[in-house]
């Protein structure tokens, strides 16, 4: 196999389309928008991306046959706002993947002229999280007054570190072909999937858009994942003798 092999589906022609990028990482957070997105939507798929800098695995169907992890870019076509949405299994498994790869989508956005690339991901606090909030990042200082009016904060040097994989390595590659991108990042523990949090940032995305979108599925695995979580403290609070207990806080600290 090729270091990237690109499978084009369908040509479609869109107009000023905005881009969207939702792969796995901290709490499945953009990965879940993106996926929900994509079936909300109805968008068709237009391409299927494999690489050998994805892990070396194949993924086992239901029906028992296999197939090789890849990414999809999708495109949907409305009157108001037409969309390219990049979904998949996983990201690179090195770091030279994952700068080949984000070029590509780099390369895929100026293909079908996009205007505005969204990144979207999760960033791990490392304990419960109580409040939503939406962190966000531009690669174009003249767009964080637009973006905080809809409620994403920025914060001086948050996230700590950088912005780690496609999310953040798109937008500095789209800097230097002159394409304005954003990523906004839901705040998470980083300890299960969080519906919830990719909620938050849905939330935000379509009022940015301005669109309609059913968050129903969302909110049905966010109550799954929150009664999965109640249990849990249930069981940490039986199995913990009380006198132990200093900081009940600490417990959900990692």
């Amino acid at each position: 196999m090729k270091e990237i092999e690109v499978v084009q589906i369908k040509e479609v022609t869109l107009k000023d389309p905005i881009m969207i990028e939702g792969l796995p990482g901290v709490g499945h957070v953009g990965k879940l928008v993106a996926d929900h997105l994509v079936e909300e939507l109805k968008a068709e798929k237009i391409m299927e991306i494999y690489s050998s800098h994805f892990p070396p695995q194949v993924l086992v169907m239901s029906d028992g046959s296999v197939r090789l992890v890849k990414n999809e870019v999708y495109a949907y076509k409305s009157k108001k706002q037409d969309l390219l949405i990049i979904v998949g299994d996983h990201q690179s498994a090195t770091n030279t993947g994952y700068y080949l790869i984000a070029d590509l989508f780099v390369d895929i956005a100026e293909k079908y002229k996009v205007n505005r690339i969204y990144t979207l991901g999760g960033y791990g606090v490392g304990h419960i999280v109580d409040k939503q909030v939406v962190l966000g990042a531009v690669n174009n200082s003249k767009l964080v007054g637009e973006i905080k009016k809809y409620g994403v904060e920025f914060k001086e040097n948050e996230p700590g570190g950088g912005i780690i994989g496609a999310s953040g390595l798109v937008l500095g590659l789209a800097k230097r072909r002159g394409i304005d991108a954003v990523c906004l990042m839901g705040i998470t523990s980083g300890y299960l999937v969080d519906p919830r949090s990719a909620q938050a940032v849905l939330k935000l995305l379509t009022k940015i858009l301005d669109m309609d979108v059913d968050t129903k599925a969302l909110e049905e695995r966010a109550k799954e994942i929150e009664n999965l979580v109640a249990k849990l403290k249930d069981a940490e609070r039986t199995e913990i003798p009380k006198e132990m207990r200093k900081d009940e806080d600490l417990r959900y600290i990692g």
